[in-house]
């Protein structure tokens, strides 16, 4: 039996090409790794996460967790396999009870950390009886419940770097907890397994429509305290949606998964790009440009002369940033920052997906829609692109987000006599924060940091009257 080892030791991280013993430990292999399954770099995957994973296990199910069972011997000693939560185009996660959870220092787990100060039922009650037993059986059995992690299977399809990246990455935002943490990982041969914590949380569908302002700002101080954490390390998320924010509104706090296509902003993919120059330099680009001396042409070249434009494009349909529609080789964080905003945009409007479009050229033409042809055609100059259309509903100014959200909600006709209701102050200055989200330019786009000072995500300061020390005592 070997020493049992800190899962969480803040040491280098590295990946051991030892082969492993048919009939080693699976608990004496090197630690490592975490996350949920990875949506589809051009589809949403639909992954469940739900807490109804305990019921009947369908067969094929079962056969899988079985399979990885024989892959790695002695994971039965280790965990309990339970149930399939998600899977996604590179991975499986199946939730398991960690059986070894009291061997470890478990310092990524968020609700142990809730509970430890959980007190046990007064003394100075002095209740007998049966109430009396069954107040400290409750207490007992919340402090040895049964804990639960997340295995992520990664297909033997993904690449090694990629999977090396997204393990890398992980390893450096231990110590957040509003992101999920690794928490250790394994290779038997060509297969990697990363061992997550298990979030309970709420079906984004269940609540979003129910939400108040007071529930949004609460909801996306959350966020962006995540955003803020990753952005600080350099990393790009590049797949900010509902399904990777794990929220639970009875505890009001959510958790940021999935860094599956996550990336360094100083990665070796970034080049530089025509947004990164200053205004002057722009405009003389753009003057002596092919595009400004030939203007719009019909149709495609049939022998097109000019070098390709490679950037990457990964996140999902209805998420993505202008600068990645666009091809921007000089992506930054930002681009983070827009897909928080087309979350906020879909719970004020109450319309889940808000954009759905099928490719890049259908996303542009929606974006195009709010903003209009004008400030598209600018956004595209920005990065060195064109874009045109000619598409006849399409206006040159586009539409206030406002009018956008209450024709969404059916509140521009919902008023006595057809009239409008108008939005009130909170959702203005909820509207206010959005448009700061949805800055076509990125670089005047707002930062998760400059996000959690603005008025909308602010905390108010909370003042305490006696009664309210006296409870709190």
């Amino acid at each position: 039996m070997a020493a049992i080892r800190l899962r969480n030791a803040k040491v280098p991280f590295e990946i051991h090409h030892d082969e492993m013993d048919p009939d080693e430990s699976f608990e004496e292999q090197e630690d490592l790794g975490e996350s949920r399954p990875e949506g589809d770099e051009e589809d949403e995957q639909d992954s469940d996460f739900s807490d109804d994973s305990d019921g009947v296990v369908d067969p094929s199910v079962l056969e899988d967790m079985e399979k990885l069972e024989e892959t790695f011997k002695g994971i039965k000693d280790r965990f309990r396999l339970i149930n399939r939560i998600g899977e996604g185009t590179f991975s499986t996660v199946y939730k398991a009870e960690d059986l070894l959870y009291e061997h470890y220092d478990n310092d990524w787990d968020i609700e142990e950390k809730e509970n430890k100060w959980t007190s046990p039922p007064l003394k100075k009650q002095r209740r007998i009886g049966m109430d009396a037993l069954a107040d400290m059986d409750e207490y007992a059995q919340q402090r040895r419940r049964p804990k639960y992690v997340a295995i992520k299977k990664i297909y033997v399809t993904s690449s090694p770097s990629r999977i090396l990246n997204e393990l890398d990455l992980l390893n450096d935002l231990r110590g957040f907890d509003s992101v999920c943490p690794l928490i250790t990982a394994f290779r038997h041969t060509d297969q990697v397994v990363a061992v997550l914590p298990y979030f309970r949380h709420t079906d984004f569908r269940e609540y979003f429509r129910k939400m108040t302002v007071d529930d949004m700002q609460i909801y996306f101080r959350s966020l962006f305290t995540a955003l803020a954490a990753v952005h600080s390390k350099g990393i790009i998320h590049r797949d900010i949606k509902p399904t990777n924010f794990l929220y639970e509104p009875d505890k009001r706090r959510g958790v940021l998964v999935d860094f599956g296509l996550a990336e360094r902003e100083d990665g070796p993919d970034m080049k530089p790009c025509l947004c990164g120059e200053g205004v002057t330099e722009r405009r003389r680009r753009v003057t002596n440009s092919v595009a400004a001396q030939t203007g719009p042409i019909g149709g495609y070249p049939k022998n097109d002369s000019r070098p390709s434009r490679r950037a990457n494009r990964a996140g999902t349909r209805g998420f993505r940033a202008p600068e990645v529609l666009f091809k921007c080789t000089d992506q930054s964080s930002k681009i983070d920052i827009w897909s928080a905003g087309v979350i906020l945009l879909t719970i004020l409007s109450r319309r889940f997906p808000f954009f759905n479009s099928a490719d890049d050229v259908e996303a542009m033409i929606e974006i195009a829609t709010i903003f209009g042809v004008k400030r598209m055609k600018q956004c595209a100059l920005l990065h060195g692109t064109v874009f045109e259309t000619n598409i006849p509903t399409i206006g040159d100014r586009g539409f206030l987000l406002e009018k956008i959200i209450l024709w969404s909600t059916c509140r521009n006709d919902g008023g006595k006599g057809g009239s409008e209701i108008p939005l009130d102050a909170k959702e203005k200055l909820a509207v206010r924060f959005l448009e700061r989200c949805f800055e076509l330019d990125p670089n005047k786009r707002i930062s998760a940091e400059e996000a959690l000072e603005h008025e909308f995500l602010k905390k108010k300061e909370e003042v305490y009257g006696d009664d309210d020390e006296m409870h709190m005592l």
